[in-house]
């Protein structure tokens, strides 16, 4: 089956296996769409390798066990299997480092009269953002 991967603002189709609980992921599409490839080292991306000690709890026949993969990443993961959906979140320290400087990630928004606005333009300038949810 595909499995659509989200990480950050990209989405990846990659190969996926069931295994009862498990996911595992194809190690070529894992290399093709996060740049981590699995080596005699570690996983590997450049020149940044992470150990893997137990290297029968992240491979096997199926591929790479997707929950062992994000946890050796260090990343959050959510997982919907009936969806065929992932998603990778930022590691912790990558968020912690973010809120650190105190700025608002930039995004664009319509005003009432359906003129765009982007954060970034108003750097430098107190302003004021409303948010209504009606749930």
């Amino acid at each position: 089956m595909m499995l659509t991967l989200i990480d950050g603002e990209r989405r990846h189709a990659i190969g996926a296996q069931l295994a009862g609980s498990q996911v595992q992921v194809d190690a070529a599409d894992v290399e093709a769409a996060l740049g981590w490839k699995l080596a005699r080292e570690g996983l590997c991306r450049g020149s940044v390798c992470i150990p893997v000690r137990d290297r029968a709890s992240l491979v096997s026949d199926g591929g790479l066990d997707l929950e062992a993969l994000a946890a050796l990443l260090d990343r959050p993961l959510a997982l919907d299997t009936e969806e065929r959906a992932a998603a990778l979140g930022e590691r912790a320290e990558d968020r912690a480092a973010a809120l650190a400087t105190l700025e608002a990630p930039d995004f664009t928004l319509p005003d009432l009269s359906g003129r765009l606005h982007t954060l970034s333009d108003h750097r430098g300038k107190k302003v004021l953002l409303i948010a209504y949810a009606s749930w």
